[in-house]
């Protein structure tokens, strides 16, 4: 008779640490050139040293998170050159998403497009960083999720990883008081099955505001 082992801790209490720092980054709860320790991530998750080291070279390997030769673990501190190659991935990542999710855009995705856009607004209302990064990923995400191309959004996820930390102190410069106007062009394009305009608006959304932080 055979019995079943019995599962492993590890493997979840690193990929709990990993999910937990990953979202952290990439909302933007992390400013830049952050500092942390193995120490630290283990106590604030209530793991040992080693689901914290593993989640710490996952998110290197994806560039959420830098390993100094001395082995110093920062959040990115992104040059100019750096944000603007991000920026252009982003473009051409979002561009062919969304493009790809207009044939499948039902009235069901546009009414939920619009009540995120309106979350955004009473995020943007609180001055909350965090909740408007995380919202307006969520608002992407939902679109693109209609492309039905895993691949390629999951290279847009590791883009807006990298960029986390950059987008919260994009944030505090901005101090936006508005709404995103880009979304709600997306919004009508995709009402009105207009291909030009949603890749012409979507261009726009996601480089318009990282080019400011380079000029």
């Amino acid at each position: 008779m055979l019995l079943n082992p019995r599962p492993d801790p590890a493997p979840s209490a690193h990929d709990r640490v990993y999910r937990g720092l990953r979202s952290r980054i990439m909302h933007g709860e992390l400013p830049p050139g952050q500092a942390l320790t193995l120490r630290g991530i283990g106590a604030e998750f209530d793991v040992s040293m080693t689901p914290a080291r593993e989640a710490v070279r996952r998110l290197s390997a994806e560039g959420a998170l830098t390993v100094s030769s001395s082995g110093r673990v920062t959040t990115p501190d992104l040059s100019n050159d750096r944000i603007e190659e991000l920026a252009a991935l982003r473009a051409l990542l979002e561009v062919e998403l969304a493009s790809r999710a207009l044939p499948r855009a039902h009235i069901a995705l546009i009414e939920r497009l619009q009540s995120i856009n309106a979350r955004i607004t009473e995020d943007i209302a609180r001055q909350d960083a965090v909740a408007y990064i995380r919202r307006n990923l969520e608002f992407h995400r939902t679109l693109y999720l209609r492309a039905q191309a895993p691949a390629m959004l999951a290279m847009a996820e590791t883009v807006w990883l990298q960029l986390g930390p950059t987008m919260r102190a994009l944030y505090g410069r901005l101090r936006r008081k508005d709404p995103p106007h880009y979304h709600r062009l997306i919004i009508a394009a995709l009402k009105a099955g207009d291909e030009p305009g949603l890749r012409l608006a979507v261009r726009s959304d996601v480089t318009q505001g990282l080019r400011m932080l380079v000029a």
